[in-house]
């Protein structure tokens, strides 16, 4: 049987969020949404329902306005890490959605992990 593209990111977003909603409390989840045209990240404490921090390729200082690439996924990833620092925040967890992990999602991950952010 046939599954369509959208049903299986869905399973796999599922997948994942399941899987963190068992440490929901201990440290804020980093949350990842890509589209054809943008990336963004957000920074969530759940327990509280409260964005603690965001970045996106949206934004004009970081020089990637509309662009969504591997360049533009690092530039992200280091602005989200250096946010997460003044908010206080070193560890947490790392919610891919239903997106692979390969890519721009990695090189968004790698740029947050060398940037001081730990999960």
């Amino acid at each position: 049987m046939a599954t369509s593209k959208r049903n299986l990111f869905l399973r796999r977003r599922l997948r994942v969020r399941n899987k963190l909603r068992k440490h929901a409390g201990d440290f804020p989840r980093l949350s990842v949404h890509r589209s054809n045209k943008n990336i963004s990240v957000q920074l969530i404490d759940d327990v509280r329902g409260v964005t603690l921090c965001s970045a996106s390729s949206l934004e004009k200082d970081l020089g990637v306005v509309g662009k969504n690439n591997i360049e533009a996924s690092a530039k992200v990833g280091a602005a989200i890490a250096e946010r997460a620092k003044k908010a206080g925040v070193e560890k947490c967890y790392f919610d891919r959605g239903g997106f692979l992990y390969h890519g721009k999602i990695k090189a968004l991950a790698d740029a947050a992990r060398e940037g001081g952010l730990k999960f």
